[in-house]
């Protein structure tokens, strides 16, 4: 990003000079961050309301609640069961993730990160259940896509939900996906390492 955005707005001020049209991209700078500015606080309420839910939901004990009826589904997804707040932070992120709070979802999944690391091997390398989380979080399943449809909203959209039938059917491809990819590579991972230690051993003799 450090690159990025400086190329793009070399990019943008040289084709604006070379075409005569530098009034038109200084214009358009200062529509669109007033534009950003005016969407952010069109966004605030909604992430505010279902943020503020989900601290209510964790200090009534909603958030422990649901890490024990999805204990089993975890446990089914990792393969071994989780240890209590373990599962208790990651209940807390998919709760967000359901609710489509991206915003309010990442501090909870940073929490929960902490967490599997706690449980991990001291290792600088990531471990399975990490990197099954890590993308779990990233496909987040949602059952409601608050952000989205508060952005549809400030667009001007008459039925700002109109979209759930898609979100839950590209949810679940896209969970369905990451899932398979981790169990996958981490199945041919784990071939590498016993093909290699075989290989070092048999060297040995």
């Amino acid at each position: 990003m450090k690159i990025l955005f400086p190329v793009l707005i070399f990019l943008s001020l040289f084709f604006g000079l070379l075409t005569g049209k530098l009034d038109a991209v200084a214009s358009a700078a200062l529509n669109s961050a007033a534009g950003a500015v005016r969407l952010a606080f069109n966004l605030m309420g909604a992430l505010c309301l279902w943020s503020g839910m989900m601290e209510i939901a964790d200090r009534a004990g909603f958030t422990k609640l649901l890490a024990r009826l999805i204990a089993p589904l975890l446990r089914l997804i990792f393969g071994h069961p989780l240890p209590a707040d373990t599962a208790e932070a990651a209940a807390a992120n998919i709760s967000a993730n359901l609710l489509g709070l991206g915003n309010a979802a990442t501090p909870l999944g940073l929490a929960a990160m902490e967490k599997f690391r706690r449980d991990a091997p001291p290792t600088d390398e990531a471990t399975d259940d990490m990197i099954l989380f890590t993308v779990m979080n990233t496909s987040s399943l949602q059952l409601i896509p608050t952000t989205v449809a508060a952005l549809r909203l400030a667009a001007g959209s008459a039925a700002p939900m109109e979209i759930l039938p898609a979100v839950w059917l590209v949810s679940i491809l896209s969970l369905a996906a990451a899932l398979f990819a981790a169990k996958f590579l981490s199945c041919i991972a784990l071939w590498t390492k016993l093909h290699t230690c075989i290989g070092g051993r048999r060297a040995l003799f």
